[in-house]
């Protein structure tokens, strides 16, 4: 296996392949990509060729339950306290990450392993070359299928504190790109490399670990998360019923809690409170948009419309980019705590979208001017219908949030 280049790589593959449902833009969107996205994803692809395979038994660390199929992962803000023996309990440092939290552990692998399933099974669905889809289940078998390499579908220990616990619900926010891989992974139906038992597989298991979500102390704390959290314990639920062809129980998760949650999260003004009180409140305003993106693309799944759903006070999707937009476009001074770099193209992505979403063509506009490539431009809605590129990702998995 490949690994030491891997986080360049991996970098290079999320950039034109994270939560793609199609090469060609927005879910639903089955046009092809143009020449130039084409390009990207074929390369991003042939990096992920190079790459892996992946599995939580490469760890040298035992989780707690002596069982290394077990995921483990520390919490990044937390560091040992010099007034202590041996700096335990670990206390919190809002927004640093610990590099310790970084080492030997398994979300670094998980994010290597679903972006460049991603960027397989899109190259997959745009060039029907076998090979990709080929190497994609090769990688999805040694993750979550084969007995010896394979996860066990539970977060028992993400996000450990030493000194405090074994792992929270908080940790659950790692695997929060299952849902752009799920989506990704559909491509691969028909693929004689993908046969039906490796999918009836990766149901079972999505399966299992919406069991564990919705059931263990973990699963149960993250649901009630009122800040991105919950957010993103949403979009894995609703995603993995959805791969699980349960799409009655993704249909009434959003409406008799999703909703509920964009209500309390979003105010009429589109600010978002629980992330503005972080020391990096850009970023996670961005990362918790991102997850609502992300569900209004699941949403329509099952026919369900969140990208226009507004509350009678005008709490909306829309109007969280909307507060959004004047910062990125540095007509506003942004007014809350940002510790790290201020990333304006951290809004790319989600801009793209919006213009395509909301038939805007300001959002394109600003597309251009972040990626400056206004000078270039001949059509804006066909700019946001681009393949987005490598900095649009809302908010990195090199930055694992908490």
């Amino acid at each position: 296996m490949r690994q030491g280049a891997l986080p360049v790589s991996a970098a290079t593959v999320s950039g034109v392949a994270d939560d793609l449902p199609s090469p060609g833009g927005l879910p639903g969107d089955q046009r092809a990509p143009d020449a130039a996205a084409r390009e990207r994803l074929v390369r991003a692809a042939e990096e992920a060729m190079t790459l892996g395979p992946f599995s939580v038994m490469q760890k040298t660390r035992v989780p707690p339950s002596g069982d290394k199929h077990d995921f483990i992962s520390l919490a990044p803000y937390w560091w040992p306290d010099p007034s202590k023996p041996g700096g335990l309990p670990y206390v919190r440092r809002d927004g640093e990450v610990n590099p310790e939290s970084k080492r030997d552990v398994d979300d670094a692998l998980f994010d290597q392993m679903h972006t460049s399933v991603t960027a397989l099974a899109r190259a997959y669905q745009a060039t029907r070359e076998e090979r990709f889809a080929a190497r994609a289940a090769l990688l999805l078998r040694v993750w979550f299928l084969d007995p010896a390499t394979r996860m066990n579908p539970n977060l028992d220990y993400g996000q450990a504190v030493p000194g405090l616990n074994q792992g929270r619900g908080e940790g659950i926010i790692v695997t929060r790109r299952l849902a752009g891989m799920l989506a990704a992974v559909r491509s691969l139906d028909g693929s004689p490399s993908w046969a039906a038992a490796d999918k009836a597989g990766l149901k079972a298991w999505c399966a299992a670990f919406t069991t564990w979500l919705r059931t263990s102390k973990n699963g149960r704390a993250e649901a009630a998360a009122k800040n991105n959290h919950g957010t993103w314990y949403d979009a894995q639920v609703v995603a993995l019923l959805l791969y699980a062809d349960r799409r009655d129980e993704a249909r009434a998760m959003i409406e008799t809690s999703t909703k509920k949650r964009l209500a309390a999260q979003i105010e009429p003004d589109g600010r978002q409170p629980q992330e503005l009180q972080r020391t990096r409140a850009w970023s996670y305003s961005v990362m918790n948009l991102d997850g609502w993106f992300t569900l209004a693309r699941l949403a329509e799944q099952v026919g369900i419309d969140l990208w226009h759903y507004r509350t009678r006070d005008g709490r909306s999707i829309q109007a969280a980019l909307d507060y959004l937009v004047p910062f990125a476009d540095r007509t506003k001074k942004w007014p809350h705590a940002q510790i790290t770099q201020f990333e304006t193209n951290s809004l790319v992505g989600l801009l793209r979208q919006a213009a395509v979403v909301w038939k805007a063509d300001r959002y394109a506009v600003l597309v251009d001017r972040l990626s400056g490539s206004a000078s270039n431009r001949t059509d804006s809605t066909s700019a946001a219908l681009r393949t987005p590129r490598s900095g649009d990702r809302p908010f990195g998995d090199d930055q694992i949030c908490e």
